[in-house]
């Protein structure tokens, strides 16, 4: 029970990765909260849905009124919504790197600008930013959404500074996933599958599970000294 009687916040909690998440932190004690623009098609005790678009400002600071009023502290946020709109440079439209923007880095924001002074008052908490492999190497085809994984990167670096002042115990992190299989890559053919599992030193293609796992760690008591970090989950993958 390591996060026994703890408060957290999911984004992107609906499925994937942010539903391995939100259920890993139920069992192990939290309350969650797994936002998403979806509906959960789980049920899990002590997981609540809320339906939430991490790019509307008004809705991002509404979540955060909600949670600390109704729990009177908040103790993780895990910012992991995010989508692709993939294409190579000359291709992107306006539309297609906006909105790619608008989520995976605006959105990052949006709810950290409420959370974390929040946590700094409170005198402790954790902030997990979902980066990608292709945020720390980039990837051909994926420039906006690149940009916007090294940008949360970024973001928890800053975080990890800003939110510590005046001895708050306020950590924030990053993980960095590889090519892990979600709903998305099931959709990809196998040979090509194959092939991204030939790129990792473990030769094989990661679980949703496993990055639970990683941020269950940062989330919890066991990471207590470890902040401003990238913790990469990708089996020795180098794109």
């Amino acid at each position: 029970m390591r996060l026994e009687e703890k408060v957290c916040i999911v984004t992107g909690g609906a499925k994937g990765i942010g539903a391995e998440m939100a259920q890993l932190f139920a069992k192990e004690g939290a309350k969650v909260i797994a936002a998403d623009m979806s509906d959960l098609d789980y049920s899990v005790e002590n997981i609540e849905g809320y339906k939430l678009n991490v790019a509307d400002t008004n809705q991002c600071e509404e979540l955060f009124k909600y949670a600390s009023e109704k729990y009177g502290r908040i103790d993780v946020l895990v910012n992991n919504a995010g989508i692709t709109r993939d294409g190579l440079t000359h291709k992107i439209t306006d539309d297609m790197w906006n909105m790619v923007i608008d989520v995976n880095l605006k959105g990052v924001f949006n709810l950290t600008k409420h959370v974390g002074p929040y946590m700094m008052k409170q005198g402790n908490g954790s902030i997990i930013n979902i980066s990608s492999v292709v945020g720390e190497y980039g990837n051909i085809g994926q420039a906006n959404y690149a940009a916007t994984k090294a940008g949360v990167i970024g973001l928890a670096k800053t975080w990890a500074k800003e939110f510590a002042r005046k001895g708050a115990a306020v950590r924030a992190n990053a993980i960095a996933p590889g090519y892990i299989m979600t709903d998305i890559l099931k959709t990809v053919p196998q040979p090509l599958l194959d092939d991204f599992a030939k790129l990792t030193m473990l030769g094989r293609l990661g679980q949703p599970e496993e990055i639970a796992k990683a941020a269950l760690f940062l989330a919890s008591d066991d990471s207590s000294y470890v902040t401003g970090h990238v913790l990469s989950v990708n089996g020795g993958m180098r794109l």
